[in-house]
């Protein structure tokens, strides 16, 4: 499965990359904490959902380790969606760690 840092990430915004950030997390979890511009698409409703989701763009999930986004990715590519799809190592945990520490951590 393709990753990206959470730092990495933040490179592709700052350039104004064409990146779609898919957060897979609960709404309890969206509203503590959030990357910006992100999507939110609980892990449940993923293949429900699938059409959101841009081929056309990079798209990077998210949850608040790393498990849920790497469960929905596989379960995405099984459903046979062709776009990119990268895995936020760490998720959001990461993010506040080395990108944005007001983002809090739960």
């Amino acid at each position: 499965m393709d990753e990206i840092t959470a730092k990495e990430l933040k490179d592709r915004i700052d350039r104004g990359d064409n990146v779609q950030i898919i957060d897979v997390r609960e709404p309890n979890e969206f509203e503590i904490a959030r990357i910006p511009n992100s999507t939110l698409i609980p892990v449940g409703q993923v293949m429900s959902r699938m059409d959101e989701i841009d081929p056309q763009s990079d798209a990077v999930l998210h949850c608040h380790a790393g498990g849920r986004s790497a469960r929905a990715i596989e379960a995405l590519k099984k459903a046979g969606y062709e776009g990119k799809l990268l895995n936020l190592k760490g998720g959001i945990t990461a993010w506040s760690n080395d990108v944005d520490p007001s983002v809090p951590k739960y």
